[in-house]
């Protein structure tokens, strides 16, 4: 599987964003989004989901399933985490199973993975921040998709819960999934390439 962006266009707000990206990540890798507050790190992700259009450029995946666009082969994990407060932690996680649809993880077993299946009952509302992250880290586990668009996924996480996180990208990736990843800090990962965006707009494979 590899993910090939050439010449990437991001107007949001009437304003250019981004222009002339060029990203090429295979399976198996993992490519780590930098940049300062506002350069586009968000926005990149956001394009590759399909969630705000491309103004110019092109976009292609190829090795996955032909019949199935970027997004539907992408989970997008955002700065907010799309919880419904009233539903408990498991009812949050099975409406995401059957929404998304497709096989993974059982979803008791993904609460446990990121070792918060002791309140699988408790409302959504209820959760702390690092516990909120941890619920949305389980969706990439119950429904498998190849593709990782995760944005800042070390936020709020402790050091254990990043080390948790860690651990299961390693999982994805020698599964021959691909993460992008935009971050200020580290992940955890081996050594994972890196992607800037800003002056000077470069792809090297220091690690991040």
């Amino acid at each position: 599987m590899r993910l090939t962006a050439t010449g990437l266009v991001c107007v949001r707000g009437g304003r250019e964003v981004f222009s002339g990206l060029d990203l090429a990540v295979c399976g198996g890798e993992a490519l780590a989004i930098t940049g300062r507050n506002g350069a586009g790190k968000s926005s990149l992700l956001r394009l590759l989901a399909g969630l705000i259009p491309r103004a110019g450029g092109s976009l292609e995946l190829s090795g996955g399933d032909g019949e199935l666009t970027l997004p539907e082969q992408a989970h997008y994990l955002g700065h907010h985490d799309a919880l419904k407060p009233a539903l408990s932690v498991i009812e949050n996680l099975l409406f995401w199973h059957d929404f998304l649809g497709g096989d993974g993880a059982d979803p008791q077993q993904a609460l446990a993975a990121v070792e918060i299946d002791h309140i699988a009952g408790l409302p959504a509302g209820y959760l702390s921040a690092g516990q909120r992250r941890r619920l949305s880290i389980a969706r990439l586990l119950t429904v498998r998709r190849p593709v990782w668009l995760l944005d800042e996924p070390t936020s709020a996480l402790d050091t254990a819960a990043q080390a948790t996180l860690a651990g299961l990208m390693t999982g994805h990736l020698a599964a021959g999934g691909l993460i992008l990843a935009a971050t200020h800090g580290p992940l955890g990962l081996a050594a994972p390439r890196r992607l800037h965006i800003g002056p000077p707009l470069a792809i090297s494979t220091e690690p991040a």
